[in-house]
């Protein structure tokens, strides 16, 4: 079972800027993927062995806080903000980044913002099939596509856990040096098909509640009885 307090997080965004270079699995955690790595063994393992993992929520700041957690995080790191940073680097010295998940209608989209955004950076993308379970078949042609393009950044979105879990059963047979971050819900914002919080919500910790308004069909399993179940959770891990 996963526990908030013996995780080993990232404290603050600058830190992002000290990561060594090569071959790094990059995994974030929220109130929700924390609540469903209490029942799926393999993503919490995937999250526990990472090599980096980074607090995306304000939920687990303050509860790490509380539980006086092995790791003190001193602000919320976003997915965002790990691929603000990477991207930014990379376009620097220009390179090659490869996005794999979603539909060929947001990756293209990816690719003429990126183009925009980022002219240094060369794009590469792959949209999986739309399925639960993936076929040895389907992973096959994934590795083979992100082993060809032999990127120096490389993107994983494909929802948590998901994309965790893929990334981390697969990781010995992807022949890559460079970094990889499982950021799902940032496809979409860069590509400009799901609108992210304002920044004054992003700031107050309410971003999820800015999503709820949004998708509240979608969304309001999530983040209300997710939420409380997070709440029950972390409860049980102060006093055991």
């Amino acid at each position: 079972m996963i526990q908030l307090k013996h995780l080993r997080l990232l404290e603050k965004k600058s830190d992002i800027s000290s990561l060594p270079d090569g071959k790094l699995l990059i995994n974030t955690i929220n109130a929700y993927s924390y609540d469903m790595a209490q029942d799926n063994l393999l993503f919490a393992e995937a999250l526990i062995k990472g090599d980096v993992l980074i607090p995306d929520g304000m939920s687990i700041v303050k509860a790490c806080q509380w539980l006086k957690a092995q790791s003190q995080p001193q602000e919320r790191i976003a997915g965002w903000d790990l691929f603000v940073f990477e991207m930014k680097r990379l376009n620097e010295k220009g390179g090659k980044c490869f996005f794999m998940g979603s539909s060929p209608q947001t990756l293209a989209r990816i690719k003429e913002h990126a183009a925009r955004k980022y002219p240094h950076i060369e794009v590469e993308t792959y949209s999986p099939p739309y399925k639960p379970v993936f076929s040895e078949e389907d992973n096959r042609s994934i590795i083979t596509a992100i082993n060809q393009a032999n990127p120096d950044l490389l993107w994983i979105g494909m929802t948590a856990p998901k994309q965790e879990v893929w990334t981390y059963t697969h990781w010995d047979k992807l022949h890559i040096h460079c970094h990889t971050g499982t950021i799902g819900a940032v496809f979409d914002f860069f590509a400009g098909t799901v609108e992210r919080a304002p920044k004054a919500w992003q700031d107050s910790g309410f971003e999820w509640l800015f999503r709820l308004m949004k998708e509240p069909q979608r969304m309001w399993r999530r983040y209300i009885i997710g939420n409380a179940r997070f709440l029950w959770l972390i409860f049980k891990e102060k006093i055991s």
